[in-house]
């Protein structure tokens, strides 16, 4: 992310009444503004079709950013940002106002709306003349399928270059995701055993203790493959498994991902897992099953948990299993890589007491604790060759002292700057849908399991005889 302010321009949030905006973008533009990262001219846009003004839209920016900001809140900083909220109905009035001669001749605008929103909004763009100039924030999820991610391309195409569009997926902006390029590329000693020599299987977990939060209705239509899998962790894996671009720049990063998802294998529904979770106890305390959520129906087969063997036929990673999984109302939150590694020979130890090496195995803590961890074993003091396991750690707060920037504010920064290095391209959203549309299109049935475990039996035996290292 550059230190300069991005050039000047309007950035113009559509639906900037909902959650996303209040939770994320008004408290992310804010601590831009805190550190010198917003544009130093321009006016911030909120379009929507609630009842507001102004004054309303300033009170609830104020509101918001009193309750989620990272760094908290401070009247003179708020003055400044609120001098330049202005709100207009989203209507035909409301998107000429944006084409308005006094207002900047470029702008960010950020669709955060549903998909079903998309290609009318873009199409009242074109139509009020604001192509040239605009850069264009698309919100995941891109489509349900493949067939509806193609139709959004083709109405956002219909208007605009994919050089305007940026695809955000906020896990792109997290630092410990960020990391895995500079981990595996500046560090000779993993780069040089990251490949299917070296490593056994590789693992994601991304575990939500919460449940769907009042989103039943939307939880219902998504699904954990869609709302998780194909998105987030699928972009993790690319970088994972990604060979070395030829340079840092935004698009030689890009090309390589796309090889990764061309590599990969559609899946297989019978190495696929569906949980949904009935009621159970989360930190003591009692929670209902999923059916029982508002906006659930009594007999939904959506699933609150997936999991999966993935496979990519690519030099480097040819017989190499990448197992996935990801759930609700599971014991904690953690978003977690395990990358484990062969098995040691034992004949150096013949004689010894030892059976059995503990293969080792690095862990990238992407969320909440920020670090990474690797595994090794060691011989115990004493006169009897005895080992055990031991690790080294490496924590984000205790090295560098600093909490790491938010997402949001990273990724609404580079989206100003014009740099589309954390943005997913529309070949790679195609060619995700591909590789999961035969899990779409013949699920597997669903499995229970109680809130409070960590998902259904038939995860473990998807992996077997290995084991999942986040418990």
């Amino acid at each position: 992310m550059s230190l300069d302010p991005p050039a000047p321009q309007d950035i113009v949030i559509v639906g900037a009444s909902g959650d996303l905006s209040r939770r994320k973008l008004l408290p992310a533009l804010y601590n831009l503004a805190a550190a010198d990262l917003l544009p130093r001219r321009g006016r911030i846009i909120g379009l929507a079709r609630r009842d507001l003004d102004d004054e309303s839209f300033r009170e609830l920016a104020r509101e918001s950013i009193a309750q989620f900001s990272r760094i908290g809140f401070e009247e003179k900083l708020w003055a400044g940002l609120a001098s330049r909220l202005t709100f207009v109905h989203l209507d035909e009035d409301g998107y000429r106002d944006l084409a308005r001669p006094d207002r900047e001749s470029e702008r960010l605008v950020y669709l955060a709306v549903p998909p079903s929103a998309v290609p009318g909004i873009v199409g009242n763009l074109g139509g009020a003349g604001l192509i040239s100039g605009t850069r264009l924030v698309v919100e995941k999820p891109f489509g349900s399928d493949l067939d509806s991610a193609q139709e959004m391309n083709r109405a956002i195409h219909d208007i605009f270059d994919e050089s305007q569009v940026f695809r955000i997926d906020h896990y792109l902006g997290k630092e410990t995701v960020q990391n895995i390029l500079v981990f595996r590329f500046g560090n000779a000693v993993f780069e040089r055993v990251w490949n299917r020599d070296a490593i056994d299987h590789m693992q994601i977990t991304v575990a939500e203790s919460i449940g769907v939060e009042g989103r039943g209705a939307f939880y219902e239509e998504a699904g954990a493959l869609r709302d998780i899998v194909q998105n987030h962790v699928f972009q993790v894996l690319s970088l994972l498994t990604m060979e070395p671009p030829v340079s840092l720049m935004s698009e030689e990063i890009r090309d390589e991902k796309v090889k990764v998802f061309s590599a990969m294998r559609p899946l297989d529904p019978a190495n696929t897992i569906r949980g949904q979770y009935v009621g159970g106890t989360i930190d003591g305390e009692a929670v209902p099953g999923y059916r029982e959520e508002p906006g659930v129906a009594a007999d939904s087969v959506t699933e609150t948990f997936f999991a999966a063997r993935v496979e990519i036929d690519s030099w480097r990673w040819a017989g190499v299993p990448f197992y996935l999984r990801t759930g609700k109302r599971l014991p904690r939150r953690a978003t977690e890589v395990s990358i484990v590694f062969r098995d040691a020979p034992l004949p150096f130890f013949e004689g010894s007491d030892v059976q059995k090496l503990e293969a080792n195995h690095l862990t990238l803590h992407i969320q909440p604790e920020e670090g990474i961890n690797f595994s090794f074993v060691a011989k115990q003091p004493g006169p009897e060759v005895t080992v055990q396991p031991v690790s080294m750690d490496f924590s984000y707060r205790d090295s560098f002292g600093i909490e790491p920037t938010a997402a949001y504010e990273r990724l609404l920064h580079d989206a100003m700057d014009g740099d589309h290095t954390l943005f997913a391209r529309e070949d790679s959203v195609e060619r995700g849908w591909m590789v999961v549309q035969p899990a779409l299109e013949n699920p597997a049935p669903i499995c229970t399991y109680a809130a409070g475990s960590w998902g259904p039996p038939e995860a473990d035996e998807l992996i077997a005889p290995r084991t999942w290292h986040v418990r």
